[in-house]
């Protein structure tokens, strides 16, 4: 069901957050800790920010499998930014095709997903009924997780180009959750929903930890907040030293072994981080 990390806060070379960590993100593509399918081999995808060039995105996708691209292992260490998403895929809808790797992006904004919206396939018409010719045009894969992210890009289209908030954006999530359900209800369908994401602008950032059933509980989800990330000798860790920006880090999977590093997401809660680094956690109304 895929593994996932964003970050955002002091600039930071991605090979720190991708690599090296004792239990890193490409480590995990190949043998994940905290799920029941260890193996995430059906592509991976980065995303991250560099706002003196573009507001927009830069994002690079790859149906290889994270472990075994040199590709990635080659730009990693050459690539800094104050916001990054990676992500490791497990195909639960979807061919394996660089359409269906997360992070999906449209104009300013990222997106991405671990879990499953059971029964996709019987409410995947009336979802694609729902969108704008615009985004509709926009949907390049099948994955249960682009057409998610499709009905939040219809009403991310109303916000002006950098006028995003965390409150906005969650939101605009919550409402989706909220629409997926309805959807699922109207045909019968029965089966749960799982949705942790991260969805940002490069400067908010909002996560989700859900599940809707409330008698199961969700996929895991940590954060872990800063002054300034550091990793050395495999452990990393949030540094507290004097800074006006604080940095923010979630994690499907808890990087290393330190508990006291990461704190579990609450069910069915976001993780709301400013451009400043503040931490808000509220929970999700569905």
């Amino acid at each position: 069901m895929c593994r996932f990390l964003a970050y955002k806060g002091q600039p930071v070379v991605m090979d720190k957050l991708i690599y090296q960590p004792s239990n890193s993100l490409v480590k995990q593509s190949i043998n994940a800790h905290e799920i029941e399918e260890p193996l995430n081999g059906d592509g991976f995808g980065i995303g991250w920010y560099t706002h003196h060039i573009d507001p927009r995105p830069a994002v690079f996708v790859s149906v290889n499998p994270a472990w075994s691209n040199r590709n990635l292992r080659n730009i990693a260490p050459k690539i800094e930014s104050h916001c990054m998403f990676a992500h490791v895929r497990a195909a639960s809808f979807g061919e394996t095709s660089e359409s269906n790797c997360h992070p999906f992006h449209f104009r300013e904004f990222m997106f991405m997903h671990n879990g499953s919206i059971e029964g996709f396939d019987a409410i995947k018409r009336e979802v694609r009924h729902r969108l704008s010719d615009d985004t509709y045009a926009w949907v390049h894969g099948q994955t249960d997780s682009e057409h998610f992210f499709a009905l939040c890009v219809d009403r991310l289209r109303k916000i002006p180009m950098g006028k995003a908030t965390g409150e906005k954006m969650a939101d605009i999530v919550q409402d989706v959750i909220r629409e997926i359900k309805q959807v699922k209800l109207a045909k019968n369908i029965t089966d749960g929903t799982w949705l942790n994401m991260a969805l940002t602008d490069g400067h908010w950032l909002v996560a989700a930890r859900y599940v809707s059933d409330p008698k199961e509980e969700p996929l895991t989800l940590y954060y872990s907040s800063g002054s300034r990330y550091a990793v050395e000798n495999g452990e990393c860790r949030m540094e507290h030293a004097d800074s006006h920006n604080a940095s923010v880090l979630v994690v499907s999977e808890k990087l290393t072994k330190i508990e006291k590093d990461w704190t579990l997401v609450a069910p069915n809660h976001f993780v709301i981080a400013s451009p400043g680094g503040d931490v808000e956690l509220r929970k999700i109304e569905d």
